[in-house]
């Protein structure tokens, strides 16, 4: 059998930046070790799969560990997938996930996902997460994952964690954010405990981010830059419980796999 794969470098508009995901359109489902398997073949962030159901498309995830419930970049890099490669003719592609319907569409030169607003609720800072992250943290909240406020952008990108300390915390990752210089405001994202110690760019975190910062600055449409190495600029709007994710993306390298 051979399988068609893209990688796609999303929520950015050049080549070695942004998020790096690869994304298989298939058939029919291969079976749950044999796409974690794949996934750790190529060892990204994330590898997702994608099968035609219907009017729309079922999506999973995969990190080279670990199926996840929700990623944004890996969406982003399959609508562009089936949006220039496959030509799917509709502006708004609708999917099927562990986390319920989502979609992307199509909108000003971008890809805009509609995600689930996560409102994360407060926790209060403790020396374990301080410890962990190696950080002084304003505030502490939580939800699906940890969210640890800074006091500026600076300590973001001076932020340098322990990551056996991280993974051991009962999140399946942590967020650290603060007020943007250049942005309304800057992130990272660490996930030693699922295989990735820092994410370069998270859509599914702005789940969380979002409604914070749009509470916070008294404003529904934010950018935000999550400043990582590759880095990578989000567009983003809160709508009632959805939030809207716009980014750009790139398809990097394309390829055949071997199975047998």
């Amino acid at each position: 059998m051979q399988l068609e794969f893209y990688q796609v470098d999303a929520f950015s508009d050049r080549p070695f930046s942004g998020n790096p995901a690869m994304v298989y359109r298939l058939d029919t489902w291969l079976g749950d070790d044999l796409m974690q398997t794949i996934a750790a073949e190529h060892n990204l962030s994330e590898t997702a799969f994608v099968v035609r159901e219907g009017q729309g498309w079922h999506i999973r995830w995969f990190t080279p560990t670990a199926e996840v419930p929700l990623c944004g970049h890996a969406t982003l890099a399959s609508a562009h997938v089936l949006f220039d490669i496959y030509k799917e003719p509709a502006e708004r592609l609708e999917f099927i996930s562990k986390s319920g319907p989502l979609s992307v569409s199509r909108e000003g030169g971008r890809l805009w996902l509609d995600f689930p607003a996560i409102e994360p609720a407060e926790l209060g800072v403790t020396v374990e997460v301080e410890r962990a992250l190696n950080v002084q943290a304003v505030d502490v909240l939580g939800s699906n994952k940890l969210m640890v406020v800074l006091d500026s952008e600076q300590a973001v990108l001076d932020c340098q964690p322990d990551m056996l300390a991280l993974a051991r915390l009962p999140w399946q990752g942590a967020i650290v954010t603060a007020k943007g210089v250049k942005h309304d405001f800057v992130s990272r994202y660490f996930a030693p405990a699922i295989g990735i110690n820092e994410d370069p760019v998270t859509g599914s975190t702005h789940c969380n981010l979002i409604p914070y910062w749009s509470k916070r600055l008294g404003k529904s449409s934010l950018t935000a830059y999550q400043c990582s190495k590759r880095g990578g600029e989000l567009f983003c709007r809160l709508d009632g419980d959805r939030v809207k994710i716009g980014g750009n993306a790139t398809l990097v390298a394309s390829g055949t796999l071997m199975l047998g």
